[in-house]
């Protein structure tokens, strides 16, 4: 933890050394052969300079980090089995999970079923362990970007923990609930494959007859789920008949305008070498998974081979819906009404257009009778609200069995 602190620290001082770099360049290329003595001198004494600098601030993180890790060598509990450390970890992985993923496995979120503040085996052994009274009905609840499982139970920072959708149904409506932790900054398609894959393991070693899977997900984890009935579909999977319902919380399934608006700032900065350090600092460096926020990228062919930040070009493929499954979803606006600034606004985050679907040049085929809108709410409320959980209830009766 104390090396990726160290870097984030030194970062701008790289961000300096780069727009100086790009200043002088331009420069030294407008003196042209007159620049030369100047420049054999500049250049080893500037990048010396940074370099310096650089280890400076590095150094007392590094020296932390050393300390820090005698004492926690000392203890058993894991920084991702605390609340608070999940918390943290969930949003760094959201932000930089990515990178994360490829420089600091150590601190990247793996994609896991989570039972009791642990990740769960997929065993039979291990299911059956921690669901005696396992039923044939399953809701998986997947969360959204930044979020980890906990976000179900407090969808605010430092509020008190409340009952879930997944427990009350348990009570309610004998369907047992299953909640994921993974990996936001990864791409969408990415997460959908290994949700793909879990489904599979599901339907092997659940410990009774497994009748009905209901997808529930939170805004990304919406496109999640979509993205794995897509890939399990493909490759032939034999959950697919068993995912009967999909629910899509607050899910920008065509884009969200925070992610758009940030493609338009970071534009115009990485166009000029004097700027485009600070546009890859500040703005483009978000992880892939937020830039698929951007038009709802749901499948690989949404985003390989392309550049990530060209300029609001949207393109996202159909992604079918399943035959044997029925698609829901929840639009929620601040206003009580989802029409004029209401629609605009939305929840703060999704648009009361994307989380239905209904744009004017893409539309997600959702059944009339399959969404409902909840006025006066915001997008993080979407989480744990009781009106969406009597919805949640009634759509979920609607069972067909295989």
């Amino acid at each position: 933890m104390a090396g990726v602190a160290g870097k984030a620290v030194a970062r701008p001082t790289k961000v300096a050394r780069e727009v100086h770099q790009a200043v002088t360049r331009r420069v030294f290329g407008a003196l042209g052969p007159l620049s030369a003595p100047v420049r054999v001198m500049h250049d080893p004494l500037s990048a010396g300079s940074y370099r310096a600098v650089g280890a400076a601030l590095r150094a007392p993180l590094w020296t932390a980090g050393l300390l820090a890790s005698t004492t926690a060598a000392e203890t058993s509990s894991s920084l991702a089995e605390s609340r608070v450390g999940a918390l943290a970890l969930g949003a760094a992985n959201g932000i930089v999970g990515d990178r994360l993923a490829r420089s600091h496995p150590e601190l990247a979120v793996g994609f896991s079923l989570r039972y009791d503040g642990r990740d769960l085996s997929l065993s039979r052994a291990a299911l059956t362990a921690a669901y005696p009274e396992a039923t044939p009905r399953v809701a998986v609840f997947i969360h959204g970007l930044c979020e980890t499982e906990h976000a179900w139970t407090s969808p605010f920072p430092g509020s008190a923990p409340r009952r879930t959708y997944g427990q009350r149904l348990q009570a309610q409506a004998g369907i047992t609930p299953l909640h994921l932790r993974y990996n936001t900054g990864l791409h969408v398609s990415d997460n959908g494959r290994a949700l793909a894959a879990m489904l599979e393991q599901l339907t092997g070693a659940w410990p009774t007859k497994l009748d009905s899977i209901a997808l529930v997900g939170h805004s990304m984890g919406g496109l999640v789920a979509r993205s794995a009935c897509h890939y399990a579909e493909r490759e032939g999977l034999e959950c697919v008949p068993r995912v009967t319902h999909v629910i899509c919380l607050g899910t920008p399934h065509l884009g969200a305008p925070l992610e758009k608006a940030a493609n338009v700032l970071g534009w115009p900065f990485a166009r000029l070498p004097e700027t485009r350090p600070f546009a890859e600092l500040f703005v483009n460096g978000r992880s892939a998974g937020i830039k698929d926020l951007r038009f709802g990228s749901c499948v690989e062919d949404d985003w390989c081979d392309c550049d990530p930040d060209e300029f609001l070009r949207d393109r996202c493929c159909e992604v079918p819906f399943l035959d044997s499954t029925s698609y829901y979803f929840v639009a929620a606006t601040l206003s009580r009404r989802p029409h004029g600034m209401g629609g605009l606004v939305g929840d703060l985050l999704v648009t009361h257009r994307s989380a239905s679907g209904t744009g004017r040049r893409r539309r997600i085929p959702f059944e009339p009778e399959h969404g409902t809108h909840v006025g006066g709410i915001d997008h993080l409320r979407l989480l744990n609200h009781p009106v969406i959980y009597e919805q949640l209830k009634a759509w979920l009766a609607d069972d067909r069995p295989v």
